[in-house]
């Protein structure tokens, strides 16, 4: 009896596995100071000899290619000096951990019971029947203290974290209101509240020093208006 052998198929009639596509990243699309001068050679090499190139023109080329490598060293410089100054701001910034730093903006941060808030009231003009208002997170005004008459200028404020009962109100964030009268009229005076630097961070080149502050705040050192 006759039997079928398989004999597969002939590998010549394989499909052949192609080459992956390389994909360009950009890279070889940057002239370094040696293309510039294997450029120079080939066209040296390959001149007309009854036509030389002329040395004005040679000159020319040859300063182009140094101020193209001069650029080239003042940024690695520049980086070198930008990453070397975010590192002694850092440095700097480390000896913040512990103090207070007075930033502008109308939030502090209460870390216990028998804590309160300081800052600054920016006064531009004096004021009459001044007012100052804290308010909790639910947004209850807390404690309210009548300051009366306020000369223009910075005025030092001092809440001891107690509300108008006497009673120590508990830990979190506390918002300063101020508002005084300027003319006969109502307004509302601006503040910068002094807050607990935790610790330090090193960002990103864009960004700088970070310090961190009690309550999970961030800010950057360019910030800071006082420091203690």
């Amino acid at each position: 009896m006759d039997t079928l052998k398989p004999t597969g198929l002939n590998p010549s009639l394989y499909w052949e596995k192609e080459e992956p596509i390389q994909v360009s990243d950009g890279t070889e699309q940057t002239l370094k100071q040696e293309d510039f001068f294997a450029l120079l050679t080939e066209q040296l090499a390959n001149q007309d000899p009854t036509k030389p190139v002329d040395n004005d023109q040679l000159v020319a080329q040859m300063t182009s290619f140094t101020t193209a490598d001069g650029i080239q060293q003042l940024n690695d410089n520049f980086n070198s000096f930008a990453t070397s100054m975010t590192s002694n701001q850092a440095l700097q910034a480390s000896s913040l951990i512990g103090q207070d730093v007075l930033v502008q903006g109308n939030i502090g941060h209460k870390s216990d019971e028998s804590s309160g808030l300081t800052g600054v009231i920016i006064n531009e003009q004096s004021t009459t029947n001044t007012e100052i208002s804290i308010i909790n997170s639910s947004g209850e005004v807390v404690r309210t203290m009548d300051i009366g008459t306020l000369p223009a200028g910075n005025v030092e404020f001092n809440w001891d974290g107690t509300d108008n009962s006497g009673n120590p109100l508990p830990p979190g964030d506390y918002a300063v209101q101020v508002q005084g009268n300027i003319f006969g009229e109502a307004t509302a005076l601006p503040t910068a509240i002094n807050r607990h630097v935790d610790s330090v961070s090193l960002a990103g080149s864009s960004q700088g020093v970070v310090l961190n502050l009690e309550g999970d705040v961030s800010i950057q050192l360019d910030d800071v208006i006082q420091i203690g």
